[in-house]
């Protein structure tokens, strides 16, 4: 395979570097920066990567050349203007949705699990401060707060993370969101839809934060190789929040990618989270008997799911600020066994084996103008119900939510973006709901590149 010239340049320069005491040079070091600078016109998602291994590069050289005398003087910190001034941005976005169903209604067979909805009409938005800055040569600290539009402030990430543990270790430690899958690391003004897939919404809550610590490791080889663990709280979706010692949940996953000549670009992965459940209530959720709306349902047992994702993106001439067209996937099954407390009255074993995918496409066909095509689909599995509720739960629902989703967007530049998107939903059996979103962001401030 050919690598792209720019890229391949820029990792060979890093591949190079010694992971033990041997120092990179100075002209290494800015051979790397112009690499850098001249991907950022056509690779903007790659940059938090290259400057992530350009940091432990610059790391190692400043340990590598320390010297007795430095160490009887050592230098001064660093004073230039802005040295360690924080990054600040705010992100503006509101919608107006027009639907023809109540948006409370869970999917079918997806009662107990969280429902996150839509809201009609004119609404602003979610809001999102970021502050960002470097804590010292080792360390760098990111924070953002989501500013709700009826008030209140909530904690969406807050960790540390190590910008010089060197041999391709990464340390992050506080609150973030998880590494499984593709999309669940992107915050919700980077989303290519209005909305997160079902599988998203129903499996995570949108998505999946933790209190914990997670540790990458990067292979020092030219194709893209991540490995990666995470132990945490368990205090999101399908987890449930404890006061207790010990981890509630885990997360191993593996990511892998690569370029093909200049135009093509691809990365594959797979994940496994595992956490349990203690009285994790479902309100509303329909039964046999048709309480009228619905009955209230607690779970306590464990909750294991696995997962692959993919994405491929292709750029002609490798110009993405042209055209480009993005190919993405992914496909999660859940298995959860325990005790179900029906109408929090009859307790009886419970077990369930749900999945989820979806498969999406973004192509922008002009300067500034995408267009995306969505499809994804629910299986609410076959419940295997004790005998105390056997008549009292549907285990069987014989439906499979799905939903069809079209958007249109124009980004003026690189930190605005208008959208429009339509979507034909499935899923709710009987309930078909043809939705129509518009939807503004906008982006205020120092904002990083986004992962690839």
């Amino acid at each position: 395979m050919h690598k792209k010239p720019y890229l391949s340049a820029a990792v060979a320069a890093l591949c190079i570097c010694p992971l033990a005491a041997d120092a990179a040079t100075d002209a290494d070091l800015l051979a790397i920066r112009l690499q850098i600078q001249q991907l950022k016109q056509n690779y903007e998602e790659r940059i938090a990567l290259l400057e992530q291994r350009l940091q432990a590069a610059e790391a190692r050289q400043t340990q590598a050349t320390q010297t007795p005398q430095a160490s009887v003087a050592p230098a001064q910190p660093a004073s230039g203007e802005g040295a360690f001034n924080p990054a600040i941005s705010l992100i503006l976005g509101g919608t107006y949705g027009a639907l023809q169903r109540d948006p409370a209604v869970a999917a079918t067979g997806f009662a107990m699990n969280p429902n996150p909805g839509h809201q009609q009409g004119f609404n602003l938005g979610e809001s999102e401060l970021g502050i960002s800055a470097n804590i010292d040569p080792d360390y760098r600290g990111v924070a953002t707060l989501a500013l709700a539009p009826a008030g209140g402030i909530t904690v969406e990430n807050a960790y540390v993370q190590t910008s010089a543990a060197g041999n391709g270790l990464n340390l992050k430690f506080g609150r973030y969101f998880s590494a499984l899958g593709y999309l669940n690391e992107q915050h919700a003004h980077a989303w290519d839809f209005v909305d997160q897939p079902l599988v998203y919404a129903s499996f995570w809550n949108n998505q999946l934060g933790e209190d914990g610590v997670q540790l990458k490791w990067l292979a020092p080889t030219d194709t893209f190789i991540e490995l990666g663990g995470e132990l945490g709280r368990g205090r999101g979706h399908p987890g449930s929040d404890r006061a207790k010692n010990g981890a509630g949940s885990g997360v191993l996953f593996v990511h892998a990618g690569d370029d093909i000549g200049v135009e093509h670009s691809w990365r594959i992965g797979a994940s496994l989270h595992k956490t349990r459940a203690t009285n994790r209530i479902s309100n509303a959720v329909p039964d046999l008997p048709g309480t009228p709306g619905g009955v209230s349902n607690s779970f306590s047992g464990d909750s294991q799911t696995a997962g692959v994702d993919f994405v491929w993106k292709y750029a002609p001439d490798g110009n993405t600020a042209d055209r480009y067209l993005k190919v993405q996937g992914e496909y999660f099954r859940r298995r959860e066994s325990g005790l179900l407390t029906y109408n929090l009255l009859t307790t009886d074993t419970y077990t369930n084996t749900q999945s989820g995918w979806y498969l999406q496409s973004v192509y922008q066909f002009m300067p500034h103008w995408r267009t995306g095509l969505r499809y994804d689909q629910l299986d609410p599995g076959t419940a295997g119900v004790g005998a105390l509720n056997a008549g009292n739960i549907i285990s069987d629902y014989g439906f499979q939510p799905s939903r069809a989703t079209l958007m249109l967007d124009y980004s003026p530049s690189e930190f605005s973006r208008f959208r429009l998107q339509l979507a034909r939903d499935h899923s709710r059996q009987g309930l078909p709901d043809n939705q129509l979103f518009v939807q503004y962001i906008m982006s205020l401030g120092a904002h990083g590149a986004h992962q690839y």
